[in-house]
């Protein structure tokens, strides 16, 4: 197991940014120099955690939650037959385009050590928005990536470190528990009643899933 391609971003104008400036940072290429990842802090003020890689949007980007975005180049290749069309490292806007870890069913918690210094862990999936869509240029895409439900997982920096591309992975700590990145996308998309669900995977689920399962229990559990 491996990172293919560490990629970041730069800003770059896009009708299709959320962004209050018009800016995004999607359109990540591989870096051929080493980069520092660390917690970038809280959203709404944290970007991405690796240094250079541009977070125009720190509304619905970035955080710590979301400090590292990593994508399985067998689920691009996957894209790349039914889309019939070549998918670079980098092209879903992903931080780390891995080889041969099974990302989008990595437990929620799982720990990855990357190189000789970085530990990252599992927080959730990744849910498409308008500006994913218009990167790619493909009709009705949002509905497309969430039907598929091969989402790559969104990690948080437990230790930070310097990592370059072609480190190898290592998995160090598999949770007991059955709730994968992609079966959090699925109940926080199309299936929210699931989320419930979801609370085995405790504190390391992402901070905004935690709070939605905990409500929708609520919700659904009778008055005392």
């Amino acid at each position: 197991m491996k990172v293919l391609t560490v990629n970041l971003g730069r800003p770059t104008p896009s009708v299709h940014s959320d962004a209050t400036d018009g800016l995004t940072g999607i359109g990540k290429q591989p870096s051929d120099v080493p980069v520092r990842v660390a917690d970038p802090g809280p959203k709404g003020s944290g970007g991405s955690g690796l240094a250079g890689d541009a977070v125009c949007d720190l509304r619905h980007h970035g955080g710590t939650d979301q400090a590292v975005y990593a994508y399985a180049r067998e689920e691009l290749d996957a894209w790349e037959e039914q889309l019939g069309r070549p998918l670079p490292n980098g092209a879903f806007g992903e931080n780390l385009t891995t080889l041969g870890l099974a990302v989008s069913r990595a437990r929620i918690g799982e720990r990855w050590r990357i190189g000789d210094e970085l530990v990252l862990e599992v927080t959730s999936g990744r849910i498409p928005c308008r500006t994913f869509a218009g990167h790619l240029g493909e009709r009705g895409w949002v509905k497309r990536f969430t039907r598929e439900g091969a989402t790559g997982a969104y990690l948080r920096v437990v230790e930070p470190g310097t990592i370059r591309s072609g480190d190898p992975v290592e998995v160090v700590h598999v949770p007991d528990h059955d709730i994968t990145a992609a079966l959090e996308f699925r109940a926080t998309t199309t299936e929210r009643e699931l989320l419930p669900r979801l609370l085995d995977a405790g504190d390391a689920l992402h901070t905004e899933t935690l709070r939605a399962a905990r409500a929708y229990l609520a919700k659904q559990s009778p008055a005392s």
